[in-house]
């Protein structure tokens, strides 16, 4: 087992650069990328870093010679033969062969594009522009990068047994959590934890703790390069992006209206009608459900990634009855915010109701909350997010208007578009 709290006393660069593989990644990303890369390899797209917790000043605290660095060894990164056998001929949610051979040599010669980096008002701009097959890549090394990299700022000031009581209490901390969740009769859950997490080796602490923990409950990883290493599965499916961009290259309010569906019937071209999970709240859940063509109500499951968890679940819960569909054969993901307690709330309304499982981001993988002086190592909600397509701005409603990004007129707009009436405001921490 790795030592974390002396490899961190002991930090060495070449040992632990914080970005490892081009599949230290989630597999939601590689998902995504073989569509784009299949039906829109000629989109180009901005992506860009935005810290929602304005409050942590991160350009103040990480230096920009360490930020640069990290971000030029991730742009040295090339796709190892034995990460290429893995993704060619392991089996994945019970399909063999889930990449496609030409998107497969394309990833083997893949070289992550340029950066922009600057800071400004004790932030970093970070921007990345391109072809979308390949700037959207970045998005998860340069959230892990950037994270980490405030995780080691903080930890550089304390001594070798202050880290040893850290990382010990932080473990205690995640293992009463493993005895909880433990408890939970039918329990599915998976860890989504890579894009926030405190640092690379303790996401792999935290599986490795979930494996021996909670046997079968443990379902999987996320992120590709752990899931590889422990030999479990790899979970996801896709995500906000996918939508934000096609309505951003929608022309009139009808092309807008149909562009999330439009995103569903091409995931489902390609994947053979394979990973059938509805991803509700780009632009507003209720709107979404209330205009979905009858063919999504087929579909194996919903995840629920904003606004309330529970009201959420209760509305796909009605709208499957709606068409006819018995909730229990469906499967709803939750994955928002996540932590024991929420989770051990939903699974007591929810289960046996409907399929259930859970994505457990952040607060599986970097809750050091109250551990470091000043709360320095509070976990905070930072992303990188696609801003414009073809030089047209994206936007993302959600459920929860605090997660809402884009031009006001253009919120505007799409609030009209989406049907989206009133929504409850909800705090965002992570």
């Amino acid at each position: 087992m790795v030592d974390i709290a002396t490899r961190v006393h002991n930090q060495n660069w070449k040992i632990d650069p914080i970005v490892r593989s081009l599949i230290d990644t989630d597999f939601y990303k590689l998902l995504m990328c073989q569509t784009i890369f299949r039906d829109r390899p000629d989109t180009r797209v901005t992506f860009s870093l935005i810290n929602r917790s304005s409050s942590v000043r991160l350009a103040d605290l990480v230096d920009e010679g360490e930020v640069r660095e990290q971000l030029d060894h991730v742009r040295s990164l090339r796709l190892t033969r034995g990460e290429s056998t893995w993704l060619r001929g392991n089996t994945f949610y019970g399909k063999r062969q889930m990449f496609r051979p030409d998107f497969m040599e394309w990833f083997e010669e893949l070289q992550l594009p340029p950066y922009h980096l600057e800071k400004r008002d004790g932030q970093y701009e970070l921007t990345f522009e391109g072809r979308w097959s390949e700037v959207m890549m970045w998005e998860i090394p340069a959230l892990a990068v950037l994270m980490e990299l405030h995780s080691r700022a903080v930890l550089k000031g304390m001594g070798r047994f202050e880290l040893q009581v850290l990382y010990a209490r932080a473990t205690a901390r995640l293992w009463e959590k493993v005895e909880r969740l433990r408890r939970l009769e039918g329990l599915k859950l998976a860890d989504f934890g890579t894009r926030r997490r405190h640092s690379f080796l303790w996401q792999d602490w935290c599986v490795q703790a979930l494996i021996e923990g909670l046997g079968s409950a443990f379902i999987g990883t996320s992120n590709c390069r752990i899931a590889m290493r422990r030999d479990i599965e790899a979970i996801g499916t896709n995500a906000h992006e996918l939508p934000m961009v096609y309505a951003a290259l929608s022309g009139t309010d009808a092309e807008l209206a149909e562009a999330p569906y439009r995103v569903l019937a091409d995931w489902h071209e390609e994947h053979d009608g394979n990973l059938r999970i509805i991803l509700p709240d780009t632009f507003g859940s209720a709107g979404f459900l209330k205009h979905a063509p009858d063919w999504l109500s087929q579909w194996t499951g919903m995840r629920i990634d904003s606004g309330d968890p529970a009201q959420g679940a209760e509305d796909a819960i009605r709208w499957w009855q709606s068409r006819g569909e018995d909730p229990r054969e469906k499967l709803i993901i939750f994955s928002d915010g996540l932590d024991v307690s929420r989770i051990e709330e939903l699974h007591a309304r929810f289960n046996g109701r409907a399929k259930i499982s859970f994505g457990w981001g952040t607060l599986l993988t970097n809750d050091f909350r109250g551990l470091a002086p000043d709360d320095r190592l509070a976990p905070f909600s930072l992303v990188c997010k696609a801003v414009s397509a073809n030089g047209r701005p994206t936007v993302k409603l959600s459920d929860n208007p605090n997660k809402a990004m884009g031009p006001a007129e253009e919120i505007a707009r799409y609030k009209r578009v989406f049907d989206v009436g009133a929504q409850t405001a909800q705090d965002v921490l992570v």
